[in-house]
């Protein structure tokens, strides 16, 4: 039985989809008091609570399980989420790997990000041999993950079968108040402006497929990057109007006021309650364009990625159908 945490979150969902379409029994371990109604079709799946940062009930949510599979994670870029961010990252995932090895699992497969593999001004092109430096270009998110992986290679070396996914933005239908969802929601509120970056993208289904490449081949000790390809988010922010018939955002902000634009964006978020689309550590990265490569995912893994198009139908069709009526 393979136990999935963060089991009814953005990937978490399709990963436990992907295990029920190949008839594997799972355990969905989510927060307390978190909604998974959209996964009540699924009869093959045991649904138990988790509290990541406590260790009683982390041993207790994954007992019984031989694989397990880690994407629960605190994903923000609020500096004001810092503290949450390393503890849910950092030492939610130190008690889930010693939960392992006290009950003998025979293998974690750890969705990391790409934001772990670090960022250098000289080195635009990243794949799985690029390693951490510290550099002003990585966020608490990208720190977060980092010494989550570090967590989990210390796992391996006390004998823990370990393997990692490094996955780019992530795309699906979702609450569009959360995550990269909030591409979408910015576009079809008729936002006007956009920074001048490039966006990395994977479809949440390849990145499910990934993993289930990695379980079944039974690899252990190596990460893969999961990335479908990259776009100017310009580009993404047109694509995303045609299908909404919308007008896309068309002012560009002025390197020197990213700083203003984001300070003000996190003033907003803070008042309304949302994550800011953006903030004054992501706004650094906006000056820089980073390239994930996919090549060992596809070469050793044989996953093919879906083209971008694909991906925006399937998640714009799902918030047209969801959203029409709520403007």
């Amino acid at each position: 039985m393979i136990a999935v945490t963060g089991a009814n979150g953005l990937l978490g969902s399709f990963i436990l989809r992907k295990l029920a379409a190949e008839n594997i029994p799972a355990i969905g371990l989510h927060k307390v008091d978190s909604d998974y109604s959209h996964l009540n079709d699924l009869t093959n799946v045991l649904w138990r609570e988790l509290e990541i940062l406590d260790p009683i009930s982390v041993e207790e949510g994954i007992k019984g399980a031989t694989h397990v599979i880690h994407t629960a994670a605190y994903v923000s870029f609020n500096p004001r989420l810092q503290k949450k961010i390393m503890d849910v990252n950092i030492e939610g995932t130190q008690h889930l790997v010693n939960a392992c090895l006290a009950q003998q699992v025979k293998q974690l497969i750890h969705v990391s990000s790409v934001a772990a593999l670090g960022r250098k001004k000289e080195i635009p092109n990243i794949d799985e041999t690029s390693r951490w430096v510290d550099s002003d270009l990585n966020t608490d998110y990208a720190k977060s993950k980092y010494l989550g992986e570090v967590e989990v290679w210390r796992g391996a070396e006390e004998g823990l079968s370990v393997a990692v996914i490094n996955p780019s933005v992530i795309l699906a239908p979702s609450d569009w108040g959360k995550s990269s969802a909030q591409l979408f929601h910015y576009v079809w509120k008729e936002k006007k402006f956009y920074t001048d970056n490039l966006v990395n993208y994977v479809d949440a289904r390849d990145v499910a497929e990934v993993i289930w490449q990695i379980y079944s081949q039974k690899i252990s000790g190596e990460r893969f990057i999961a990335s479908g390809g990259n776009i100017e988010i310009k580009d993404l922010f047109h694509l995303i109007a045609l299908r909404f018939k919308k007008k896309a955002p068309s002012i560009k902000i002025h390197p020197r006021w990213v700083n203003v634009f984001a300070r003000l964006e996190e003033l907003r978020a803070q008042f309304m309650g949302h994550e800011p689309l953006i903030t004054r550590q992501t706004a650094k990265i906006t000056k820089e364009n980073f390239r994930y490569q996919n090549t060992k995912a596809t070469n050793q893994l044989g996953v093919s990625f879906r083209k971008l198009e694909e991906t925006l139908d399937w998640c714009c069709n799902y918030y047209l159908q969801t959203y029409t009526t709520n403007k």
